[in-house]
């Protein structure tokens, strides 16, 4: 099986290079005793380890899943126990370990069994990448960056594929880095990074937990704890990688001069947002209204805008910065008492001494009107073309969402009272008077 590739390129050259040792290779185990031993041990210790799998994974996945999170050790447990798809091809790799130091004794060769060992880690990475990643971007860098790098360590052409990636140097103007570096780059920063966002959730979830804290300094509390984790995943990143901190100082500059330029109102924002969570004024929960007329719940606080909830759904984004240099009208505090009240009007034939006892007394029946800090208080308006106008005032512990939430019911309770008293609501009159004839 031999041809002339003298005039071949010389990455033709070099792949038939391999192809042949392969076949060789081959060749060599079909035909040797050792490796059809060592192939038996495979099948053994992959047997061997099915039937341990079969064994550990009921008593594991019952110990690792507990039915809250509410301690350290339940969390820990939780996390250890997305791992148990790695159970199978591990236990195979270490029952094929011990079985190839009893044949590297017996036969002075272990190439075979090494070969599977390495099959049993591509196993591993795929069962990891398949199962126990869960996250889009760092899933697709399972399938498109480890998986190709533990095939070809199968494969064992691991140092040619090394020695090729750092030789192909690709140029980016005065700099220039090999793919082997990128590689480098892409992998250990994604390892860094997913273990700083587990981290962050932790820490997130603990501080949330923590009411004896207010909300907003539990929400800035979060955010701090959020840029010292990256930060810190940062500095590790640049490290292992081995970039100089001192190398920063260009990109410190950089990033100096486009907050000068196109980043202000990014970063006066970013400050607002700050300044919002330590001063608490506004936070997540509270009903607001600004002065550009945007008004509704706060169910987010990011670094650079709130979200507002809206009683029909919708969401707004407000700049942080609109909080800080508008007038913002806050209307409740983690569920402070707000007062509204209800206009009415009797006709001008009521005794209207008789109105406000009767309604005080029929809106205070209502289960959500608070009788602190004061009750229903009904008050005498003004004297309309129509009909004498009054008011009943009433607090309540939450919004009432453009009259829409509390307002109505207030309003049947004053309906029902005026009728049951006899109490007439008017309507509209008007005279008309007709000058020099009459109607026929």
């Amino acid at each position: 099986m031999n041809f002339d590739i003298s005039q071949q390129p010389q990455i033709v050259q070099q792949a038939y290079g391999l192809v042949m040792q392969v076949w060789e290779l081959a060749q060599g185990w079909l035909l040797s005793p050792a490796a059809w031993s060592q192939f038996g041990l495979l099948l053994v210790a992959w047997f061997a380890a099915r039937f341990a799998n079969q064994r550990l994974q009921p008593f594991l996945k019952k110990w690792l899943t507990p039915e809250s999170a509410a301690s350290y050790l339940d969390r820990g447990r939780l996390f250890v126990g997305q791992f148990l798809p790695l159970l199978l091809p591990l236990l195979a790799y270490v029952f094929t370990g011990i079985g190839e130091s009893v044949v590297r004794s017996l036969f002075d060769s272990g190439a075979v069994i090494a070969f599977g060992k390495r099959i049993f880690l591509f196993i591993a990475v795929r069962a990891m990448v398949r199962d126990i990643i869960k996250d889009p971007l760092f899933g697709l860098i399972g399938r498109y960056v480890l998986l190709p790098i533990a095939g070809v360590y199968v494969l064992g052409l691991m140092d040619f594929a090394t020695a090729w990636l750092d030789g192909a140097v690709v140029p980016l103007g005065n700099l220039s880095f090999s793919l082997l570096d990128l590689l480098r780059f892409i992998v250990v920063g994604g390892i860094i990074f997913w273990l700083g966002r587990w981290s962050n959730d932790q820490s997130a979830t603990l501080i949330q937990k923590q009411e004896a804290m207010r909300p907003a300094t539990r929400q800035l509390a979060v955010k701090a704890a959020e840029i010292g984790i990256f930060g810190v995943a940062f500095l590790i990143f640049l490290n292992i990688m081995g970039i100089p901190l001192t190398s920063l100082a260009v990109l410190t500059g950089a990033i100096g001069v486009g907050l000068g330029f196109g980043l202000q109102k990014i970063a006066s924002n970013f400050i607002s947002g700050v300044i919002l969570l330590l001063e608490g004024q506004a936070t997540v929960g509270d009903y607001v209204e600004l002065d550009g007329g945007e008004a509704g719940t706060i169910v987010k606080m990011t670094a650079r805008a709130a979200i507002l909830e809206t009683y029909d759904g919708r969401w707004i984004v407000v700049p942080n910065e609109d909080f800080i240099t508008t007038r913002v009208v806050n209307y409740s505090d983690q569920g402070s008492a707000n007062r509204y009240e209800a206009p009415f009007s009797v006709s001008y034939d009521t005794d209207i001494n008789k109105v406000p006892a009767i309604i005080e007394a029929a809106v205070g029946k209502l289960d959500f009107v608070l009788d602190d800090p004061d009750g229903p208080d009904c008050e005498l308006r003004g004297f309309g073309d129509s009909g004498i106008d009054f008011a009943v005032e009433f607090w309540v512990n939450g919004i009432d969402d453009g009259r829409n939430k509390y307002t109505p019911q207030v309003l049947f309770a004053v309906w029902n009272a005026l009728k049951d008293a006899g109490i007439e609501i008017p309507y509209p009159h008007r005279v008309v008077e007709i000058k020099g004839g009459s109607l026929t």
